[in-house]
């Protein structure tokens, strides 16, 4: 197997990979080991990812699966021992993104994968519950039920200029 392709498919896509992955886990060091294990099946996998009709959308897709299967593992312990260090903000205000974040971390684990594919990742209603394994009624009641949650999470001090 050809190592660069696969190199090339990491070196533009990764970036992308790692948002997504901070948005389902909340957390630096989690979204990094998600997007490393969903690289690794991805690589594994390679011929069959390659030939794909959207190999981007696959590896998406095994990144989310990835994600709810280690949320649905009991034997998962691991816990932080310290604070991450504080990263560069890109952002004008940060308060808003890290609001979101820990709103985020609210949700249950699969309706926090319905909305960061949804709006996140601009995925349609169809696309969504492909990936996720539900029916699009389903997709459409959990991201009901997770937009309802977040509103009452984040507050209208948190969003001055946001209609409740």
């Amino acid at each position: 197997m050809d190592d660069s392709e696969f190199a090339g498919f990491v070196a533009a896509r990764s970036g992308q990979l790692y948002r997504s992955a901070y948005l389902l886990t909340t957390s630096s060091h989690a979204a990094e080991d998600l997007v490393q294990v969903a690289l690794a099946k991805a690589y594994a996998a390679w011929p069959r990812v390659r030939t794909a009709t959207d190999p981007v959308a696959y590896v998406h897709g095994v990144l989310i699966k990835a994600f709810l299967s280690e949320r649905r593992r009991r034997s998962s312990s691991e816990v932080p021992l310290a604070a991450t260090p504080d990263a560069p903000v890109l952002d004008a205000d940060p308060t808003e993104r890290l609001a979101l974040v820990a709103a985020l971390r609210e949700l249950a684990p699969l309706d926090r994968a319905v909305v960061v594919l949804r709006f996140w990742e601009d995925r349609s209603v169809a696309d969504t519950a492909h990936d996720l394994d539900l029916t699009e009624a389903a997709v459409k009641n959990r991201c009901l039920r997770a937009l309802r949650q977040l509103r009452g999470l984040l507050t209208d001090t948190t969003f001055p200029g946001s209609i409740r």
